[in-house]
């Protein structure tokens, strides 16, 4: 999952990010509104954070102009203004959520979880499953056929992909730019690497085998 932190404070902008990639997403963050805006509209992210008091483009104009562009990504608020005027303001210019500052990282967390979750049409609060795999988001685990799998946070955050995409087919970019936060260098075979990874702990001692390569095209998990 990526995640854009449009935040001009650099310390708690890196206090996010820091969670946030412990918690096996994509980050990019933005320290003006005006570069916020440019990469809410030539990327594609899972949530938005967003800050208020901004330079050179505030928070709600920011908000206003990536929903005039028709762009329905999830979108939460953190301000130092918790009045109701404020939160009310906030989510009729287009946000989601709104959380006040100081913010515990936990709740920011579990917010950003549940507006992925209502924007993807995931009821299950906690879960993604497919046949017998079972992906438990908050408790960071992976049971198939009753058994336990470890994996690392970014083999957890490969699945997590393409369980929430569960029989269609992703592409290598499209992996690249919702688990890693750098942009997609055709050159490396990272993607490649990883999978295989995945696929050792999914698949090898399990059938039916899940993560199927689509030639050309890139990668699905089915039957």
């Amino acid at each position: 999952m990526r995640i854009l932190v449009v935040e001009d404070d650099l310390k708690i902008a890196e206090f996010i990010q820091k969670g946030l990639k412990t918690s096996g997403f994509a980050v990019d963050h933005a320290e003006t509104g005006t570069i916020g805006f440019d990469l809410a509209l030539d990327e594609s992210y899972d949530t938005l954070v967003v800050d208020i008091m901004l330079p050179e483009l505030d928070g709600l104009s920011l908000i206003k102009k990536i929903r005039e562009r028709k762009i329905n990504t999830p979108i939460i608020i953190l301000s130092a203004r918790g009045r109701v005027d404020d939160r009310v303001n906030g989510l009729q210019a287009g946000a989601d959520d709104y959380l006040t500052k100081p913010f515990a990282f936990t709740e920011l967390l579990a917010r950003i979880h549940a507006l992925i979750r209502r924007a993807g049409n995931v009821t299950d609060p906690a879960n993604l499953s497919y046949a017998d795999l079972t992906l438990d988001i908050l408790k960071r685990q992976v049971i198939r056929n009753n058994e336990k799998i470890e994996l690392q946070p970014l083999e957890f955050s490969l699945l997590e992909y393409l369980l929430r995409n569960k029989e269609r087919v992703v592409s290598r970019t499209m992996i690249m730019e919702h688990v890693w936060d750098y942009n997609f260098d055709p050159m490396t075979n990272v993607v490649e690497a990883r999978i295989c990874r995945l696929r050792d702990k999914i698949d090898k001692d399990f059938e039916p085998k899940l993560i199927h390569t689509v030639r050309g095209a890139g990668y699905v998990l089915k039957h």
